[in-house]
């Protein structure tokens, strides 16, 4: 399917500017802000109840986060871990607003948002131990959050990366949001060679992902970095969504498909013409917009099923 043409004048904006490749990770960060935060059109957050400031476990000391919970009464919900993607160097609360606030309406839970450590200042494995201890301490707080005992994990790129980490990692999780999950650095995937320029994420921004977060003597083939190289047996039921223009399409595609051949109850769908960074385009293309409540609904189910 072609590129969806609503998302043709954003591409253009972004190519307009200087590569992420080629900025520092501050300016980096402020890049991202700007794109995400700035340009942000006035009223499009999903609506919730409420927002406040918190603080969670970490690997190395406490973590801020943000808690979300829906409108309406108060009753018992599910509790759902967010983690922002941003290749482990960019990326925040903020930034990532727009996602917490969709995921807690569209499936009526409380997300608790972390801001993890970012590198190059936390190298690996500090955001993977980081989202590891959140989890397992939100996990061990459910009657503070949601209050009903079900733990999700969620996030994006970096993020799913780092949620599909802690599921391995923690037990109790009841279901876990992938959305363009980077699942296996060393591995040859041909959506790398297909989607390596012109579609947002492109091959340099992802190596200098790696230079920043990464050490030389890193093993790539760590589960903690590489969650497909890891024990799959026994995971939480998952949804898994990937974008046909995406360089991780093929390895976020391969997580599901060895979590279904370990027996987790899996869901995996490839919108078709979307971008990576799609959850964050749905105020300029409709497209993205249903790809975003579609793939919030299929979660909301898995949670009401756990």
């Amino acid at each position: 399917m072609p590129l969806d043409s609503d998302l043709a004048p954003l591409l253009q904006v972004i190519e307009a500017g200087t590569p992420m490749s080629d900025l520092s990770p501050t300016a980096a960060r402020d890049a991202f802000r700007k794109l995400t935060i700035d340009f942000r059109p006035p009223g499009s957050l999903a609506e919730v109840g409420s927002v406040e400031e918190t603080k969670v476990a970490g690997g190395d000391g406490p973590l801020r986060a943000r808690v979300y919970r829906p409108l309406g009464e108060e009753r018992p919900r599910p509790t759902v871990v967010l983690l922002h993607g941003g290749g482990w160097v960019i990326g925040d609360l903020d930034t990532h607003a727009p996602m917490a606030q969709a995921i807690c309406a569209g499936t009526d839970a409380v997300v608790v948002a972390v801001d993890y450590r970012l590198a190059p200042e936390a190298r690996f494995p500090a955001a993977a131990l980081d989202a590891i201890a959140a989890v397992a301490d939100v996990r061990d707080r459910l009657e503070e959050f949601g209050g009903n005992g079900i733990l999700g994990v969620a996030g994006d790129s970096a993020g799913g990366n780092l949620s599909a980490v802690a599921a391995q990692h923690v037990p109790g999780i009841a279901a876990q949001l992938l959305i363009y999950p980077a699942t296996d650095v060393p591995g040859d995937f041909a959506s790398r060679a297909e989607n390596a320029t012109g579609y947002f994420l492109d091959e340099p921004t992802m190596t200098w992902f790696m230079t920043q977060y990464l050490d030389a003597d890193t093993d790539l083939a760590d589960p903690r970095l590489s969650p497909l190289r890891g024990d799959l047996a026994g995971q939480p039921p998952a949804v898994v969504v990937t974008a046909e223009f995406d360089p991780l399409r093929d390895e976020g595609i391969a997580y599901a498909d060895a979590l279904v051949d370990a027996g987790v109850p899996a869901q995996q769908h490839t919108y078709p013409g979307l971008i990576h960074g799609f959850f964050d385009m749905g105020p300029w293309s409709p497209a993205c917009q249903r790809a975003i409540d579609e793939t919030i609904a299929r979660f909301a189910e898995v949670l009401r099923r756990a």
